[in-house]
């Protein structure tokens, strides 16, 4: 089936989800009907708690978003990505990042041991001080240059994981083509004791190359000695010609592959700061943790699969209650960067409106997703969650464990779970008091709560693994290619010839009259 709208599933779907649009329908009713109603809605997987009960669902609307998933073909589409086939239609490549955290002995692709191989031997001479810079110093700042996925995944990463680092050296990320973004960060940085990551699969990402010709002048600079490129850079990349005309030796590039993509690439070689904070024996339990859950996913049945879960009720949401965004709200300091990681795996892969076929989709694809964790954000946006109009669905995610272990760190760990478990609560009860009032909150809003036990690597692996599978299922729902992205290869065409019109006459160019007076503008007024 090539269009979901004309299964028997998505009409009974559309018929019971009008049952929730009656004033008097109160999602807390559900639970005193249902005692049970956590067991039936809720699922683990290792150290990892999925309760979805807090949602527009019963039995049967479990069962008919599971029939969806069996019309539009779920499993074989599942096989074929861990099988290797073409996914990416658009591109003609396979999506295997899964195959990144294989287990050695399990592991068909030779490529990915050598490269992990390579990345050991790497970080061992880094945090050994056997690598030295051109004066003969250790190497005691790295400083990633990438963008997007080379850049957010190992970022959030090392936010998240800080609690496990080694301390050996310092790991700074550069995305930002602003000249702020690089200049702050190697203004109090030593050039001879500084190692830069050049990451980007084709060496030629404008943001990227541009941060690394400027770390290419600082180091040469302080050394006056081209060879000096080859002790101060690495590379990331498959365009190992570029690499090596930039002046890194050849030793010192890692491959990355056609078949990974950039928001899917951190288990990858793109992992490279995040192996040299956390130890590649840290950075393995976290692909062993992504590879449990590729397991989980591949072999679960339907209804005790997490991604499937969480990706029908997300599709359920956005085509049959418009839900026209969806918030992620982590309760740890420690992910805070996660909903900007998200953002970019989720957007990236689902904001499309064209099928594999080629054709206009028949239904809405995938909403605005947002988020900042708590309890910051109850001081923020909550007041438009419990009383705007927007039906905005939310993913709380928190930790059983605190991350630290500081002055009555338990009970103040206690404090920040209660607010997140109080929040869903809120949320979806209400208050329904002096309703004739500005006090009156009318509830029935919706949330899943994701625990983990703990804050590693093995569980933050899993956690991801779940939202990258989650993303590939609402794709195949859709009917839509989850690995390409050719919106952002137009905003990156166009960026280079606009770049050309600040640095040359435009008069007679053909050129809308909003852009030519924004580049005039900047001629008369930013030099």
């Amino acid at each position: 089936m090539k269009n979901p709208t004309q299964t028997d599933a998505w009409g009974q779907l559309s018929s019971l989800s009008k049952k929730f649009n009656h004033a008097d329908f109160r999602l807390s009713d559900l639970f005193e009907k249902e005692e049970d109603r956590f067991a039936l809605f809720s699922q683990t997987h290792e150290n990892l708690l999925l309760d979805y009960s807090k949602n527009f669902i019963t039995r049967e609307i479990m069962e008919a978003l599971q029939e969806l998933a069996k019309d539009m073909q779920l499993q074989e589409a599942i096989e074929a990505m861990f099988d290797g086939n073409i996914i990416n239609l658009s591109e003609g490549q396979a999506a295997l990042h899964t195959a990144l955290r294989l287990p050695e002995g399990k592991n068909p692709h030779p490529e990915v041991i050598d490269c992990l191989n390579k990345m050991d031997s790497f970080v061992a001479r880094i945090h050994s001080g056997e690598w030295r810079g051109h004066s003969g110093q250790k190497i005691r700042d790295i400083v990633n240059l990438g963008i997007g996925g080379s850049d957010l995944g190992p970022s959030f990463i090392c936010d998240t994981l800080k609690d496990y680092s080694l301390n050996v050296v310092n790991i700074h990320f550069v995305s930002n083509i602003d000249p702020a973004h690089l200049d702050d960060t190697l203004e109090n940085l030593n050039p001879e004791t500084t190692l830069f990551i050049v990451a980007s699969k084709s060496f030629k990402t404008l943001e990227t190359h541009q941060n690394a010709l400027t770390a290419r002048e600082w180091i040469l600079a302080s050394s006056q000695n081209e060879v000096s490129i080859q002790k101060h850079f690495i590379a990331i990349t498959k365009n190992l010609s570029a690499a090596k005309e930039f002046g890194i030796h050849e030793e010192n590039l890692f491959p990355i592959w056609d078949w990974v993509g950039g928001r899917f690439s951190l288990w990858s070689a793109i992992g490279i700061p995040i192996a040299l904070s956390i130890g590649m024996a840290q950075f393995k339990e976290l692909l062993s943790g992504a590879h449990s859950m590729d397991i989980h996913f591949r072999n679960t049945p339907f209804n005790k699969n997490l991604p499937v879960i969480m990706a029908m009720l997300a599709i359920w949401y956005r085509c049959f209650f418009n839900a026209r965004s969806s918030a992620i709200i982590p309760y740890s300091e420690r992910l805070k960067k996660l909903p900007i990681y998200l953002q970019q795996l989720y957007m990236e892969s689902l904001g499309k409106n064209i099928t594999n076929e080629g054709e206009a989709v028949s239904t809405s694809t995938a909403e605005i997703l947002w988020g900042t964790v708590g309890t910051d954000s109850q001081h923020s946006y909550f007041q438009l969650l419990h009383q705007g109009t927007e039906f905005v669905p939310i993913d709380f995610i928190a930790v059983a464990e605190p991350a630290t272990q500081g002055f009555n760190a338990k009970e103040r760990h206690q404090h920040l779970l209660s607010n997140c478990f109080s929040q869903s609560l809120a949320l979806m009860k209400g208050s329904l008091k002096n309703k004739s009032t500005h006090e009156f909150v009318a509830g029935n809003k919706t949330s899943n709560t994701l625990l983990l036990k703990k804050l590693n690597p093995y569980n933050i692996g899993n956690l991801i693994a779940l939202y990258e599978h989650k993303i590939f299922v609402q794709s195949v729902i859709w009917n839509i290619n989850a690995f390409d992205q050719w919106g952002v290869e137009l905003g990156k065409m166009l960026s280079t010839q606009l770049f050309n019109g600040l640095n040359s006459d435009i008069k007679g160019k053909k050129i809308d009259s909003s852009t030519k007076n924004l580049i005039e503008f900047v001629k008369v007024n930013g030099q």
